[in-house]
C-alpha cells in the first residue's frame, strides 16, 4: 500500500480508532491501546508497541502510518515562551507555542492555515486564509510540544492545559477540531480536564450551541469592543452574529452548569477601544453574563495601524471593571522577541483570499 493510500492514525479519535480496528477484524481494546501508544508515550513506531501481536504489528505497518510534520523552526523566547513552526505536506506551516507559568503551562494551538475573518488588529488574519487542519494536523501540535518538552521532576508533563487560540477560527473547522479535543480529553490520550482544554472563538454563534452540545469545553470570546458599531471595524463577524446574540449565545453555553463562565478576551488598542467610557459600556453589556473578562495589551505586527494602550490606561480601564464586580485580568505579554505573543501567529500561508496581496498594494499606495 502506498503511502497516500495509508491511514494516519493520528486523524482518528478513540470512536475512529475502534471502528478502524473493527473494519480490519480487530479487537475494540487494539483503539485505546494504539491510543495510548501514541498519544501517551509519544511512539510512532510499531515495532516498539509491545503489547501488539507481531502480526498485528507488521499488519500496521502496510495499513497505517502515524505521520509527524517536519518541525521548521523551534524558537525560544527570553522569558520561556516557546514557538514551533511546523511545516506541512502542502508547503504551508503553522505555529504552535508554549507558555510556561509558575501554576501551569499552557499550550497555544492553530486550527486552521492562516484565517478567513481578517480582524483588523491579528497578524493571522493579514496573512490571508489557505485551508483547515486535520484531526492530525491539530493534535500533533500538542504530540510535538510533549515530546519536546518532556516531563517535569516528578514525571508529570509540563503541558497542563491547552488554548485553541492560534492561527484561525476554531468553529470554522469544528469537524476537526473536535475530534483534536476528545483526544486532547481522553484518559487514554491527554487526559486534560475539561475545564483545562479551552477554546476560543470570534462568535460563531450556530457553532457554539454545537459546541455546548458535543464537546463543552471551556469558551473564550474574542470581544475586543463594547458595541456593534466599533466591533464591526475591528471584528468583521460581529456584522453577522452582533453582540446581543452573541452574549445570548454565551449565557446558553452557561446554563447547565452553574460554575462555568465565559472569558472575555479584550485587546487593547490606543485611542480605539480603551477610555474609561468604553470600560463602563463593558460593565453594562456584561453584567448579567457569567465571564471574566482577559485584558490583552495589543502586540504590534508589520503594517498594522494600531498600537498598545498605555499600562496606566490599561490599569484604569481594569480598575473600572473591578469596581463594577466584573473578575478581570490583564495578560502578560509573552514571547515578544520571537513574535509569538497573542496575535502574532503567521505560519506561512499560502494565502487563496490575496487579503496579503491587497493589503501590499494599499500599503504601497499610501
Amino acid at each position: 500500500m502506498s503511502a497516500a493510500e495509508k491511514t494516519n492514525l493520528l486523524n482518528l479519535d478513540r470512536q475512529a480508532m475502534h471502528d478502524f480496528f473493527a473494519a480490519h477484524g480487530e479487537k475494540p481494546f487494539r483503539a485505546t491501546q494504539v491510543i495510548q501508544w501514541i498519544h501517551q508515550y509519544g511512539v510512532d513506531d510499531f515495532e516498539a508497541m509491545t503489547n501488539l501481536s507481531k502480526e498485528l504489528r507488521a499488519r500496521l505497518k502496510d495499513i497505517a502510518e502515524i505521520r509527524v510534520p517536519e518541525i521548521a523552526q523551534d524558537q525560544v523566547a527570553a522569558d520561556g515562551t516557546r514557538k514551533w513552526l511546523l511545516r506541512l505536506d502542502d508547503g504551508n506551516a503553522i505555529e504552535t507555542v508554549f507558555i510556561p507559568e509558575e501554576d501551569r503551562g499552557t499550550l497555544c494551538v492553530s486550527s486552521q492555515v492562516g484565517c478567513t475573518l481578517n480582524c483588523s488588529f491579528c497578524s493571522t488574519g493579514h496573512q490571508g486564509f489557505n485551508r483547515s487542519l486535520s484531526v492530525a494536523e491539530i493534535i500533533v501540535q500538542l504530540l510535538v510540544a510533549n515530546r519536546a518538552l518532556g516531563r517535569d521532576p516528578k514525571g508529570e508533563r509540563i503541558i497542563t492545559n491547552v488554548v485553541l487560540m492560534g492561527m484561525g477560527e476554531p468553529l470554522l473547522n469544528f469537524d476537526n477540531v473536535v475530534p483534536a479535543m476528545r483526544l486532547m480529553l481522553d484518559d487514554y490520550g491527554y487526559g486534560l480536564s475539561r475545564r483545562r482544554v479551552t477554546l476560543s472563538t470570534a462568535g460563531v454563534i450556530p457553532m457554539m450551541d454545537r459546541l455546548r452540545e458535543e464537546c463543552p469545553v471551556s469558551l473564550a470570546v474574542s470581544l475586543h469592543a463594547p458595541n456593534d458599531a466599533l466591533r464591526d471595524q475591528l471584528v468583521p463577524l460581529n456584522k453577522k452574529y452582533p453582540i446581543r446574540e452573541l452574549l445570548e449565545a454565551c449565557r446558553r453555553y452557561c446554563a447547565d452548569s452553574p460554575r462555568s463562565r465565559v472569558t472575555f478576551e479584550y485587546v487593547m488598542l490606543d485611542g480605539v477601544n480603551d477610555s474609561v467610557e468604553h470600560a463602563h459600556e463593558l460593565v453594562r453589556i456584561l453584567r448579567d453574563v457569567p465571564s471574566k473578562v482577559n485584558l490583552i495589551p495589543f502586540n504590534p505586527f508589520p503594517q498594522t495601524l494600531y498600537q498598545r494602550s498605555p499600562k496606566p490606561v490599561i490599569d484604569r480601564f481594569r480598575d473600572v471593571l473591578i469596581a463594577a464586580g466584573l473578575t478581570t485580568i490583564t495578560r502578560k505579554t509573552r514571547g515578544d522577541d520571537i513574535d509569538a505573543a497573542c496575535g502574532q501567529l503567521a505560519g506561512q500561508v499560502k494565502d487563496r483570499t490575496r487579503r496579503r496581496q491587497r493589503l501590499t498594494a494599499r500599503v504601497g499606495q499610501a
